[in-house]
């Protein structure tokens, strides 16, 4: 039996494409940080969009 191909599933909200410039971008000024501070993220803390959410909030009060 073949796959369906019509079900491809949903966007995986929870992660960022740290590959992608747009979703750096979109990130960085989420949160008022440069592009290079949420690369920094995005390479310490990896995509968890949660983790890197709590990161960024961090970095912009302190």
């Amino acid at each position: 039996m073949s796959d369906d191909k019509a079900n491809r599933g949903g966007a995986d909200r929870s992660r960022v494409a740290g590959g992608e410039g747009y979703e750096v971008d979109y990130f960085a000024r989420k949160h008022g940080i440069s592009v290079a501070q949420a690369e920094a993220l995005i390479k310490e803390h990896g995509n968890n969009r949660e983790k890197l959410d709590a990161a960024a909030g961090k970095l912009k009060r302190g």
